[in-house]
């Protein structure tokens, strides 16, 4: 009976999104554009941002660290996902599969944080604006993105601290291409209830918490957007518009995962892919093409390098 454990799991097989060879092509071509436009769109962003004086504001310092983030959370799991599109049988260590967990949590947890953040800082300055530079300086900007980096990682480790020890004794396969909490979790040798709630609350409180905020912020922004009518008010309505696609599209799988986390669908499938693949893609789109302020910023560089050139 001292032994009653000895198979003990040391990789879990991803069962990944098709068994069809031509699916997996298809999706490695889609994929792999999508990947590479995130990456580039988001590093395109930071040089942007960090080399355009005109973009020097806490907007832009926080939309930088999104970018950081978002190309974080582009490399977590996607590259593997689509080498494993070649390999027949798809198996990541144990060790592979926390590290997955914890750096999904921490890039996410992160991400709400720092939209929140945003959010305060367009709250500032429609709601605000006399008192803008004294309240959002690059200090308190600093500590924003300090305290995301630090919720996300808290938030993955309460998590991980759990499920690193459970025992993982009989089936390993997980049906996805990566390794997810709530998947990985049903996958141990016990009654997981307990550990379903308390993942489900961690989680669900985080998201929907993040996400009220952001929806009371933006409620009191439009009201008193609508309230003016100038083109300062326009250019305002605009940005907060950007925010609030990105926002919509960010939290609503996330949300939608922690209200039914472990009664999995075979959508839930493609709204992962969604969610950790096609998401850090989101923001180089919405706000490059959105915004005024970095087209004329792309416009200035590649001017810049033209002269230089010349």
């Amino acid at each position: 009976m001292a032994h009653i454990n000895e198979s003990v799991v040391s990789e879990f097989v991803l069962l990944g999104l098709s068994n069809s060879r031509d699916l997996q092509l298809f999706f490695f071509a889609i994929f792999s554009m999508v990947y590479v436009t995130s990456v580039l769109g988001n590093l395109m962003i930071i040089v942007i941002i960090s080399s355009d004086s005109h973009l020097n504001s806490p907007m832009y310092f926080l939309l930088s660290n999104l970018s950081f983030i978002d190309i974080c959370q582009s490399n977590f799991a996607t590259p593997k996902m689509l080498v494993d599109f070649f390999v027949e049988k798809k198996t990541i260590s144990f060790e592979g599969c926390m590290a997955q967990i914890f750096l999904l949590h921490s890039f996410v947890g992160s991400e709400m944080m720092l939209l929140v953040a945003m959010a305060y800082d367009r709250f500032i300055a429609i709601c605000k604006p006399l008192h803008y530079s004294t309240i959002m300086n690059r200090r308190l900007c600093i500590i924003f993105v300090f305290i995301s980096w630090a919720v996300g990682i808290l938030h993955s480790v309460s998590h991980l601290a759990f499920t690193v020890d459970l025992p993982f004794c009989g089936p390993n396969e997980v049906d996805s291409f990566f390794c997810d909490l709530p998947l990985v979790i049903e996958l141990a040798c016990m009654d997981t209830y307990e550990m379903e709630i308390m993942t489900l609350t961690n989680s669900g409180l985080i998201s929907l918490g993040c996400f009220l905020a952001l929806i009371i912020s933006y409620v009191i922004i439009l009201i008193t957007v609508w309230r003016r009518s100038s083109s300062g008010s326009s250019k305002a309505l605009s940005t907060l518009t950007a925010h609030i696609i990105v926002v919509i599209l960010f939290f609503g799988p996330c949300i939608y995962f922690y209200i039914w986390p472990f009664s999995r669908l075979s959508v839930d499938k493609f709204l992962s892919v969604f969610y950790t693949v096609c998401t850090p893609m989101l923001n180089p789109i919405i706000y490059s093409l959105r915004n005024e302020d970095v087209k004329s910023a792309v416009r200035r560089l590649r001017n810049r390098h033209v002269n230089w050139k010349n």
